[in-house]
């Protein structure tokens, strides 16, 4: 197996990781509530402030990923989150537990970057894409093993030591990561020099890190940034909420929930390895514009609309049959958008994922935060508990529209900073 696959190996397992830890809380979170005595508004607060520190942190360990590499950059966040993973479970009140989410999500922020900043380094341009798509598969399948695996592990342990076993994961993926991965093929031993040539010239780290006053004045930066926004107001609802929607909304239990909530999760991972798969397949065929772009507009409309069939539609299975699918649209778009910035960030690839997943985890925050607050607001006004969970999926939809008609104007072939010009635009930043 050549070497940039096996590095893609651990880069899945890290993604699989990653999102046991933070859906986690998801599947745990009535316990959570019932035991801390914390109300919808309140638990909307608890789930935001994890896509807050998220959202913060995302620039600083781009950069840190471009300018001192993934080895060490991935080692250090993965031991900080899955010390605050095993915290989780030692806390007491509604502010142990915000600041412990808090401050788990600034050591999560730095995954996909870091990720991306591996992908720049050890792979061609273009298989990334591809390569991004089955990080993020990984993301789904850690999503799609969670509810089996967290609540039979909770009727067992309870929710607070479930978050003490998952910590350990953590901890052994860094120490085989640190023992076996380098930042660029050429320091890995054994990598042949044909796969060198395969792979290409890595990014030279960049100890400057991206010229801001270039990227602040780009426009096709600014829709990017958009575009992500606007399309984490409907994405956050699988991590944040939507194992309440489906308790409090759609009448499950933890037995329906280990049977079935797998699904959108499944999904999704299809969505990305197709998504992924089938831009790169078309770049050689309509261009990289095209390949990117209708992959990416078309998955975030059909997510969008089968989102608002959602709402409309009665029952329990087929409103999760439809979220399923969404996801799964929703997530051919995933390698895309990450593939985006690494076509226009090039060297800068980890900085400018960074900053495009910064503005999309700042809409996860507000979109947390919504859905509590619209929850508890029309249940104030007299609605019954199933429409209220029910409503927000409507501006959620709406949303993921606008996203996909952004990413029709997003260019892929505007290098940020084009190489030649490299130089001369830190001078001018």
């Amino acid at each position: 197996m050549k070497y940039r696959y096996r590095a893609l190996g651990f880069l899945f397992l890290l993604s699989i990781i990653t999102y046991v830890d933070r859906v986690c809380i998801n599947l745990l979170g009535k316990d959570m509530q019932n035991e801390l005595g914390i109300t919808p508004d309140r638990w909307g607060w608890i789930i935001g402030a994890f896509a807050l520190s998220y959202a913060l942190f995302e620039i600083p360990t781009g950069a840190m990923a471009d300018r001192t590499g993934p080895r060490k950059t991935a080692a250090r966040i993965v031991v900080w989150w899955s010390i605050f993973t095993s915290l989780t479970g030692f806390v007491q009140n509604f502010w142990q537990l915000i600041t412990c989410r808090f401050l788990f999500g600034a050591g999560e922020a730095g995954a996909y970057p870091t990720s991306s900043a591996a992908i720049s380094r050890w792979f061609p341009l273009k298989e990334r894409a591809r390569a991004t798509g089955i990080v993020w598969m990984g993301s789904r399948v850690g999503g799609a093993i969670s509810p089996f695996v967290v609540l039979t592990m909770a009727e067992t342990l309870t929710w607070r030591g479930t978050f003490g076993v998952f910590a350990v994961f953590g901890v052994v993926w860094v120490s085989l990561w640190y023992w076996w991965f380098r930042d660029t093929p050429k320091e890995m031993d054994g990598v042949s020099a044909q796969e060198l040539a395969e792979i290409g010239p890595p990014p030279e780290p960049q100890p400057h890190g991206l010229p801001w006053g270039i990227a602040l004045r780009d426009s096709n930066f600014w829709t990017i940034l958009l575009m992500y926004h606007t399309y984490c107001w409907g994405s956050f609802f699988y991590l944040g909420w939507l194992t309440d929607y489906l308790r409090e909304g759609r009448g499950y239990d933890n037995s329906d929930l280990k049977a079935i909530a797998w699904l959108p999760f499944a999904c999704g991972a299809c969505g990305n390895l197709f998504g992924g798969w089938l831009s790169d397949r078309l770049c050689s065929r309509i261009g990289l514009k095209w390949a990117r772009c209708s992959i990416g507009a078309g998955g975030l409309f059909v997510a969008g609309l089968l989102m608002m069939a959602t709402h409309f539609a009665p029952g329990k299975l087929l409103p999760l049959v439809l979220l399923a699918l969404g996801y799964g649209a929703m997530d051919a778009m995933l390698p895309v958008a990450w593939a985006v910035c690494l076509d226009i960030g090039r060297k800068y690839g980890g900085s400018v994922s960074g900053t495009m997943n910064m503005a999309g985890q700042l809409g996860s925050f507000l979109s947390s935060i919504a859905f509590g607050y619209i929850v508890k607001g029309l249940m104030g006004a007299g609605w019954n508990k199933s429409d209220a969970y029910n409503f927000p999926l409507l501006p959620f939809s709406i949303m993921l529209l606008i996203s996909a008609a952004l990413f029709l104007r997003v260019d892929p072939n505007r290098q940020l900073i084009p190489e030649s010009e490299a130089p001369s635009a830190l001078k001018a930043a």
